[in-house]
C-alpha cells in the first residue's frame, strides 16, 4: 500500500529532504510590496534572490475547507520570507510546524542581476504526489537559473491534496467547491500573473510554463484541457513529467468516500454534515483523511484514493474525451516517463490472478473481459531481482495505463489537433546500479535531480548518488533541454537547433517518435507498435480507468 508514496519519499529523503533555510543568505534584504503584504525577502552569495513561504492565498481552514481559495487577507507588517512554509498536509502525514493545514503558499527563485526591461520566462512547477501528498516540497530552483545564465524565474507552490484537497460530493458541490486542490494552483496561476514581477522585475509576465511530475504533471494535462480547453492565458507552455491518469471519476461515484469520511469524522448524524466536518480540529480531519476504503466492488485499498473528479465544471468530461475532442489550450507541450514507471507502486504478484485484482483494486470498474485481455497483453515476463514471478507484468500494466499511455495520447492528439511541430515527448532511461539490483529497473520520476539539479534539496546520497558519479554527465544533457523549453517553447533551442542530440517532434511521418535520455547514449527512437496497440487498448477502455 502507497508504494509510489514511500518511493517518492525515499527520493525526497534521497535528495536530502527540504531546507528550513537556504544556504549562504547574506543579510542584504529584498523587500517587495505586493499591496495585501510587503515581504523581506534574502539576496544570495551566487546570485540568486529568493522569497520563500509568500501567502498566494488565504489560509484554507475552518469555513474555508472545500473552497475555491481566497485572496490572502492584507498584512501591513514586513513579513519574513527566508524559510519556506508549511507544506500541505497529506493523507498518514503527521501534523507538525511544517506540515499543516495552513500551507498554500509560494517560493520564488530570480536571477539577482536581472535588467530591469527584462522579460524573464517564468518555470512554474507543480509538485507531484498522487493528489494524496507533497512530496516534491521546497526544491532549490537556483541551479537551474544558473545554467540559464540568469534568463528565468522559478516558481514553486503548495496546494491542498487528500480530502483537504479532492473530498468530492454532491453535497461538496452545493455548498462548496469541487477540485479544490486544482484550483489552488490555477489560483497561484493567477497569482503569478499578477504579482511574480515584483518579485523579479517590473514587467508582468507573459511567459509562463506549468511543468509538474506525476500528479503535478497530471494537473499540467488538466489545466490544458481546463473548463473545456478555456485560455485563460496563464501558460503559454506546458511540461508532463510522467502524466498521471489514476480513476478520475463522476461525483456520485465518490459519494461511498465522502460517507466514510463523514462517519471517519463523528459527523454521520449532524443535520449539515458539511458544516460538522468544517467545525473538526486538524488531529479529527487528519485521522479521517488517512483512513481510506476499497472503491465499491473491489477487494483492496487503491494506491490512490482522492483524485480529481469530473464536476462538469472546472473538467467537463473525462481528460482523455477533452483531449480526443480539441478542447485544449494550443501551447507548445513536453511530454515524457521513464522506462519502468510501475515498479514503484505495484505489489509483488506472483500469479495472473493477482495482477487482475490489483488493478482492479485502482481501476474498480474494469471487466472481467478486460482484465483477461489484460492478462495476454502483459504474459509473464523477465524476472525481476528481489521480485516474484508476475510482478513486471503487474508493473508495466500499471505504469502503462497510468502514466505512459495518457503521456502518449496526449501527444498523439495535440500533434493532430494543433502542431506537430510543437511536441516533444521522451522515455527517461538513465540506469543507476541500486535500482537495477532492487528489481526498480528505471523508476517513477528518477529523472527529478538531473532536471533541477543534484542541490536542489540538499546533498545526495544513496540511489541518487549516480548522478554525482557515473551519471553526472546526463545532468547538462537534460537541464539544457527543459530550460530551452522553458524559454523558447522548443527542448532544441531558440533556432531549433539542439547542442547534443537533437530532439524530434512526435508525430513523423506517422510514427510516434521520443527522444530516449540516457547517459552518454541519448538518441531518438520509435515508439514500439507493440506499445502503441496496449496504449489503443487502455484508450478503448477510457470509460472503464476513467470511470
Amino acid at each position: 500500500m502507497f508504494r509510489l508514496l514511500v518511493f517518492g519519499l525515499c527520493y525526497s529523503l534521497v535528495l536530502g529532504g527540504p531546507r528550513t533555510r537556504p544556504p549562504h543568505a547574506t543579510p542584504i534584504p529584498t523587500t517587495v510590496d505586493l499591496g495585501y503584504a510587503k515581504y523581506q525577502g534574502v539576496n544570495f552569495e551566487a546570485g540568486i534572490k529568493q522569497w520563500l513561504g509568500m501567502r498566494y492565498a488565504a489560509s484554507p481552514v475552518g469555513g474555508l475547507r472545500w473552497r475555491a481559495p481566497e485572496d490572502p487577507v492584507s498584512n501591513s507588517t514586513v513579513q519574513a520570507a527566508d524559510a519556506f512554509g508549511p507544506v500541505c498536509i497529506g493523507v498518514g502525514q503527521d501534523i507538525s510546524d511544517t506540515l499543516n493545514e495552513d500551507c498554500l503558499r509560494i517560493n520564488i527563485f530570480s536571477p539577482a542581476n536581472a535588467a530591469e526591461q527584462s522579460k524573464l520566462p517564468v518555470w512554474f512547477f507543480i509538485q507531484g504526489g498522487g493528489y494524496a501528498r507533497n512530496t516534491d516540497q521546497n526544491f532549490n530552483g537556483a541551479d537551474v537559473i544558473l545554467r540559464s545564465g540568469g534568463n528565468i524565474v522559478f516558481a514553486q507552490i503548495n496546494y491542498r491534496v487528500g480530502a483537504f484537497g479532492f473530498l468530492a460530493s454532491e453535497r461538496v458541490k452545493r455548498n462548496g467547491d469541487l477540485n479544490v486542490g486544482i484550483l489552488d494552483q490555477r489560483k497561484a496561476l493567477h497569482w503569478a500573473q499578477k504579482y511574480i514581477y515584483k518579485c523579479t522585475v517590473r514587467r508582468r509576465p507573459k511567459h509562463v510554463v506549468i511543468h509538474g511530475d506525476s500528479a503535478g504533471a497530471g494537473s499540467v494535462a488538466l489545466h490544458l484541457a481546463a473548463y473545456g480547453g478555456r485560455d485563460d492565458h496563464l501558460f503559454v507552455g506546458g511540461v508532463g513529467e510522467s502524466v498521471f491518469f489514476p480513476a478520475q471519476m463522476q461525483v456520485p461515484e465518490f459519494e461511498f468516500q465522502f460517507n466514510d469520511f463523514v462517519n471517519n469524522s463523528g459527523c454521520s448524524s449532524s443535520n449539515d454534515q458539511l458544516a460538522c466536518l468544517r467545525s473538526k480540529d486538524l488531529a479529527t480531519f487528519q485521522a479521517a483523511n488517512s483512513a481510506r476504503a476499497p472503491f465499491p466492488g473491489a477487494d483492496g485499498i487503491p494506491n490512490f484514493s482522492y483524485t480529481p473528479c469530473i464536476d462538469g465544471d472546472l473538467l467537463e468530461d473525462y481528460p482523455y474525451r477533452l483531449y480526443q475532442r480539441g478542447k485544449f489550450v494550443k501551447v507548445p507541450v513536453m511530454m515524457g516517463d521513464d522506462t519502468d514507471e510501475g515498479t514503484g507502486f505495484s505489489p509483488n504478484v506472483s500469479t495472473p490472478a493477482e495482477v487482475s485484482t490489483f488493478l482492479h483494486n485502482n481501476y474498480p470498474w474494469l471487466t472481467r473481459q478486460d482484465l483477461a485481455i489484460v492478462n495476454r497483453l502483459y504474459p509473464k515476463m523477465t524476472l525481476l531481482p528481489k521480485h516474484s514471478a508476475y510482478f513486471p507484468s503487474a508493473a508495466a500494466a500499471y505504469g502503462e495505463v497510468t502514466f505512459v499511455c495518457p503521456g502518449l495520447l496526449i501527444s498523439d492528439e495535440m500533434s493532430s489537433r494543433y502542431s506537430a511541430q510543437k511536441v516533444f515527448n521522451y522515455r527517461y532511461n538513465v540506469l543507476n546500479q541500486q535500482n537495477i539490483q532492487n528489481g526498480f529497473g528505471v523508476p517513477h520520476v528518477f529523472e527529478k535531480a538531473a532536471i533541477f539539479g543534484v542541490g536542489m534539496a540538499g546533498a545526495q546520497t544513496g540511489v541518487g548518488s549516480s548522478y554525482e558519479t557515473y551519471n553526472a554527465n546526463i545532468i547538462p544533457v537534460v537541464m539544457d533541454y527543459w530550460i530551452n523549453f522553458v524559454r523558447f517553447l522548443n527542448s532544441n533551442g531558440p533556432r531549433g537547433r539542439a547542442s547534443s542530440v537533437q530532439w524530434e517532434q512526435f508525430e513523423l511521418r506517422g510514427r510516434w517518435e521520443r527522444i530516449v535520455l540516457e547517459t552518454n547514449n541519448t538518441r531518438m527512437e520509435e515508439v514500439p507498435r507493440e506499445q502503441r496497440l496496449r496504449c489503443q487498448f487502455w484508450n478503448r477502455l477510457t470509460p472503464h480507468t476513467q470511470a
